[in-house]
């Protein structure tokens, strides 16, 4: 039996404020832990950053990373169908640089107009083993070798198949 009791990441807030761009800094309750021997349970608290919209950024460091690097208001990647909808942001629009970024807890990388696909590219594998695939096809957001991107949309295209690769 578990000593520990989880809330959720949304359950228990205690505070929030501005954190950078347009994240927020949360501090809330993770869940409660028992103090052993006694009915008596004590709050373990954390604090995350969120985006604009609530969804789960990262730790304090992870968001200050972000903006430093000039992504101010990253976001959910886009799931393809029969996919659960993700709970980490992991892309995001660097205006100075004028890229999107992708990311997963592994790396991190931008793209703009003008990069392109070579052999062993993440943004060339979908992560996804061949069963997996051959089940569900539909969830391959890979690209061919040799695509380039010649609009900022085919850059977040780039984006999103390289977090999808590195988580």
């Amino acid at each position: 039996m578990s000593n520990f009791i989880s809330l959720g990441m949304n359950e228990s807030r205690i505070s929030e404020s501005i954190f950078w761009g347009k994240m927020y800094e949360i501090t809330g309750i993770l869940g409660f832990k028992k103090i052993w021997g006694l009915p008596l349970y004590y709050p373990i608290y954390h604090t995350w950053i969120e985006n604009r919209f609530g969804k789960y950024v990262g730790n304090i460091e992870f968001g200050l990373y972000l903006y430093q690097r000039g992504i101010i208001d990253p976001e959910l990647a886009p799931v393809n169908s029969g996919m659960e909808q993700h709970r980490t942001c992991s892309i995001g629009w660097c205006e100075m640089e004028q890229k999107w970024y992708g990311w997963s807890h592994r790396a991190i990388h931008g793209f703009g107009i003008g990069d392109v696909v070579k052999e062993g590219d993440c943004t060339a594998s979908s992560g996804y083993t061949e069963e997996c695939l051959n089940d569900h096809p539909d969830w391959d957001n890979s690209l061919q070798i040799g695509f380039k991107a010649e609009t900022l949309e085919e850059a977040k295209k780039m984006a999103i198949a390289f977090s999808e690769c590195v988580s």
